[in-house]
C-alpha cells in the first residue's frame, strides 16, 4: 500500500497489483578483455536475467540473477516460468507481503523437486523476491537497507524460513539477536552514511591480466583508499607464487591480500598450494574446493595456516549452516543473487551472528556490488551490529549501466540513499546489450559470406 494525494490536501490509500513481468536476457562482452578471469573461469561474459516487475499504479520492481554468459537464457526461461506466483496479486508493502511472496515462489512442490532449493529455480525466486524488495523499498520511499531496517525484531524473524535451521538457529535465538542490537540501530545508522561501508577490491587480481597491470592496480588501489585487495590463483602454483611477491612488493606489509581459487582445488592440493602461499602472509583462501564440500573446507582450515573464506557458490542457507557448525569458514561470503534473495540471506547473516563469524559478501559481476551493499549495511546497523573484519568485494566493471550506481570514496561504500534497490538497469543498456540481437552482439556475429547462390557462415 502506498498514498496518493488528492484534491483537498488529503491522502488515499492505494494497493497496487502486479499486472505482469517483462524478463531480458543481457550479456556484456568482458572475455574480450579477460575481466573477470580466474582459474575455473577463463572467459566470462558478465550477464544478467533481468526482471522488471509492473505494476497497474505504476511502480516498477527490478532484479536480476547474474551469470557469466551461457546458460543465461535458461535463468531467463527459470524466471518466466514463475510469473504465475508474482503477477495478479497486490504489490508486496509490508514483511507479511514479502515473506509470503518468498513462500510461494520457493515452496512449489514441483518446481522444487529440480532443486530442491538450489540451483537455477532458486536463483530465478530469488530475482524475483529481490526485485519484489525494490518494488516495495521504492514505494516506501526508502532504500533496501534502511527499509529493512525500519523493521521490527518480529516482522525481521517473520521473513525467514526456518525449516532445516532450528537444531543451529531457532526463531527465538533469531528474535534475541535482533532486539539485542535494536537499541544502537540509530546511531549506526548514522555513523554508516557519515563514514561509509569498509570494501576491497578484487580490480588488480583478474588471472587473465600480465604482471605490468596487476602491479599497475594494487598500488591504484592502495591510492584509492583501499586497505584490502584480491588475487585469483590456482592455475600455476609459480605463477601464483610470482603474482603474490609482485603484489605484495607492490602494496606492502600493511595491506591484506586476499587469494581465491574459484573452487579449484581437492582438500589436499589446497593445503599444499596455500601453505607454499602462506610466506606472502594471504588473508584468506576463497572457494579452495567445492562449495558444496563442508568437511572439506574443514581440513583445508585446518591443515594450512590461511584463514578460510566461501559463499558466492553455497545453494542455500542449509550449506550455510552446516559451514558454520562445522566450524569450516572464517568468513561468511553471502551472494545477492545466488540464494532465493533477501529472505534467504536474512537467514544466512543471523546464523553468521549466532555463530559469530564476519559476512564479507562477494560482489563484482554486473550489479552484485549494487544489491550485496544493502545487505552489508543492514548486516551492521540491525544484525551484528559490527564492521570489524568485514569489508564488501568491490570490482569497478560496468556499474555505469545502473541508475543508482554504487559509489566508492576511500575505499568505502557510501550509503545510497535512493529508494529501492540500486538494481534498476538504464532503458539504453538493456537495449544495446540485449542478447542476441542487441547492437552489441549484432557487431560481434561471424560475418557471412555468400558463395555461389548459397550463404555460408564463416
Amino acid at each position: 500500500m502506498f498514498f496518493r494525494n488528492i484534491p483537498g490536501g488529503m491522502r488515499m490509500a492505494v494497493t497496487d497489483t502486479v499486472t505482469g513481468l517483462e524478463v531480458h536476457d543481457v550479456r556484456f562482452p568482458t572475455s574480450e578483455r579477460r575481466d573477470g578471469s580466474d582459474a575455473m573461469n577463463p572467459d566470462p561474459d558478465y550477464s544478467a536475467a533481468y526482471v522488471v516487475l509492473h505494476t497497474d499504479g505504476g511502480p516498477q520492481g527490478h532484479g536480476f540473477c547474474f551469470t557469466i554468459g551461457r546458460g543465461n537464457d535458461v535463468m531467463a526461461a527459470a524466471i518466466r516460468s514463475l510469473a504465475p506466483y508474482v503477477t495478479g496479486r497486490p504489490a508486496p508493502a509490508t514483511a507479511a507481503d514479502l515473506a509470503a511472496l518468498h513462500h510461494d515462489l520457493t515452496h512449489d512442490s514441483q518446481l522444487r523437486w529440480l532443486g530442491p532449493e538450489k540451483g537455477v529455480m532458486q536463483m530465478a525466486a530469488g530475482a524475483l523476491v529481490n526485485a519484489a524488495w525494490d518494488l516495495a523499498a521504492g514505494r516506501a520511499g526508502l532504500p533496501v537497507w534502511e527499509f529493512l531496517a525500519t523493521l521490527t525484531p518480529e516482522e525481521l524473524v517473520s521473513l525467514v524460513d526456518f525449516r532445516y535451521l532450528s537444531d543451529a538457529l531457532t526463531p527465538d535465538e533469531a528474535l534475541a539477536l535482533l532486539r539485542a542490537a535494536e537499541p544502537g540501530r540509530a546511531a549506526r545508522t548514522a555513523r554508516l552514511r557519515a563514514e561509509g561501508y569498509p570494501a576491497y577490491t578484487t580490480s588488480p587480481g583478474w588471472l587473465g591480466y600480465d604482471d605490468t597491470e596487476l602491479v599497475r592496480l594494487a598500488k591504484q588501489a592502495v591510492a584509492d583508499g583501499f586497505g584490502q585487495i584480491k588475487l585469483k590463483v590456482g592455475a600455476d602454483l609459480d605463477d601464483d607464487r610470482r603474482r603474490l611477491r609482485l603484489a605484495r612488493d607492490a602494496v606492502g606489509p600493511g595491506i591484506r591480500i586476499a587469494v581465491d581459487a574459484n573452487q579449484r582445488w581437492d582438500v589436499a592440493e589446497a593445503v599444499r598450494w596455500m601453505t607454499a602461499l602462506a610466506p606472502w602472509a594471504p588473508y584468506w583462501i576463497e572457494e579452495p574446493t567445492s562449495p558444496d564440500d563442508v568437511l572439506g573446507h574443514a581440513a583445508v582450515r585446518s591443515g594450512q595456516p590461511v584463514k578460510v573464506a566461501t559463499g558466492e557458490h553455497v545453494a542455500n542457507r542449509v550449506v550455510f549452516k552446516q559451514l558454520l557448525q562445522a566450524g569450516a569458514v572464517d568468513f561468511v561470503q553471502i551472494d545477492a543473487a545466488r540464494v532465493a534473495g533477501v529472505n534467504e540471506n536474512l537467514a544466512i547473516l543471523l546464523l553468521a551472528a549466532k555463530y559469530g563469524v564476519p559476512v564479507c559478501p562477494h560482489a563484482g559481476g554486473v550489479g552484485l556490488c549494487e544489491l550485496v551493499q544493502h545487505l552489508s549495511m543492514f548486516d551492521y546497523v540491525a544484525v551484528s551490529g559490527s564492521w570489524e573484519d568485514r569489508v564488501i568485494e568491490y570490482v569497478d566493471h560496468l556499474h555505469d549501466h545502473f541508475t543508482d550506481p554504487v559509489v566508492l570514496d576511500h575505499g568505502r561504500y557510501r550509503a545510497p540513499t535512493a529508494p529501492g534497490f540500486s538494481a534498476r538497469m538504464k532503458p539504453a543498456s538493456l537495449a544495446a546489450h540485449r542478447y542476441p540481437d542487441g547492437p552489441v552482439w549484432r557487431a560481434r556475429q561471424k560475418p557471412r559470406h555468400h558463395q555461389g547462390e548459397q550463404e555460408v557462415s564463416v
